[in-house]
């Protein structure tokens, strides 16, 4: 099996508002659904709480921040799951039961596993 990074692009939202409720619901049910397809994810508060870091000069450098996203879009980085499947294909078909690809896109790629 391959793990899967099935990266949510959507429209900017307060994720725990009541107005993104049934959409939330929707995502509920994909998680149900893809069951120990599933290994972790998350989902992303709105690109108002975003803060971009840059070391200017690189690394030991000054560190410059910007409140915000590096730039406005209609849809942003909502949030991701890491899915485990057994190929690129199987891995586009749980993606493709995402809401965010219903009305927005998600991206699939494979992960590159970090060693501590």
């Amino acid at each position: 099996m391959t793990t899967y990074a099935a990266i949510v692009y959507t429209h900017d939202a307060d994720w725990t508002s009541p107005e993104v409720a049934d959409e939330m619901a929707e995502y509920g049910a994909f998680s149900a659904a893809a069951g120990s397809a599933i290994t972790g994810g998350a989902v992303l508060h709105p690109t108002s709480t975003a803060t971009t870091v840059r070391v200017s000069g690189g690394k030991g450098g000054d560190v410059l921040t910007t409140d915000g996203p590096f730039a406005e879009a209609k849809e942003v980085l909502a949030g991701f799951f890491l899915l485990e499947a057994q190929d690129l294909d199987a891995a586009i078909a749980l993606a493709a039961q995402i809401p965010a690809a219903w009305n927005g896109a998600v991206e699939v790629r494979p992960v590159i596993p970090m060693t501590r």
